[in-house]
């Protein structure tokens, strides 16, 4: 298998991405920049975080219109599985491939510590090696980490099943304590919290592994 890692100029988390899939799992990936429109011979997708386009006018707003990210669309829309971590998350909901927005933290600093999440819904493909009600440690680091949604869409969301992890304490004032939802396919997924940087006891868990490891599925 071969899981693409996208890159925009200020990507700064998809070396991490591509060394916990290779260096702990055993995968193969491949960098794709973001003016390419080949997923030819690609498995599964990961939007890194970091800082796209150095995040004008707000995270993601210009990343959306790359390219590479309509194949991405129509990589998702056949059922491809998708993921989306911090400011791919972001990137995801500026797509319209999951609904939402995040904005600043309900502080205004930026967050960077490990937080508890509860799994809410693990019938995802991602999230398929968890259990309901299971508490995971994954660290976050954002700015911009507070879903926002209108109350009767998120009401929605979690009736169906869309909201698949929340935050034990909320740490940035997310609506709902939503720390990661996926599409009504289950395929596409976006979280804050960085499942990369949990992949080795020497950098502080491993709860992040099955997550990554879902790509295999």
């Amino acid at each position: 298998m071969t899981i693409g890692v996208v890159v925009f100029p200020g990507s700064n988390c998809d070396r991490d991405v591509r060394w916990a899939l290779e260096g702990c799992l055993g995968l193969t990936t491949r960098f794709l920049w973001h003016e390419e429109r080949d997923l030819s011979g690609i498995d599964a997708v990961v939007l890194p975080g970091g800082f796209s386009y150095g995040d004008y006018l707000r995270c993601g707003a210009i990343a959306r219109f790359a390219p590479l990210l309509q194949a991405v669309r129509d990589f998702a829309a056949n059922g491809g599985p998708v993921l989306g971590i911090c400011n791919g998350f972001q990137v995801l909901t500026e797509m319209g491939l999951l609904p939402g927005a995040l904005t600043r933290n309900r502080d205004l600093h930026f967050l960077c510590q490990p937080v508890d999440l509860v799994v809410s819904n693990p019938s995802s493909p991602w999230l398929q090696a968890y259990g309901l009600g299971e508490t995971i440690t994954l660290p976050i680091a954002h700015g911009e980490g507070r879903y926002q949604l209108d109350a009767e869409q998120l009401d929605q969301l979690e009736q169906e099943g869309q909201v698949v992890l929340r935050y034990a304490d909320n740490p940035n004032g997310s609506m709902g304590d939503v720390a990661g939802l996926t599409n009504a396919a289950g395929n596409v997924l976006g979280l804050m919290p960085h499942p990369e940087r949990a992949c080795d006891p020497a950098t502080g868990g491993i709860d992040g592994r099955r997550l990554l490891a879902a790509a295999l599925s």
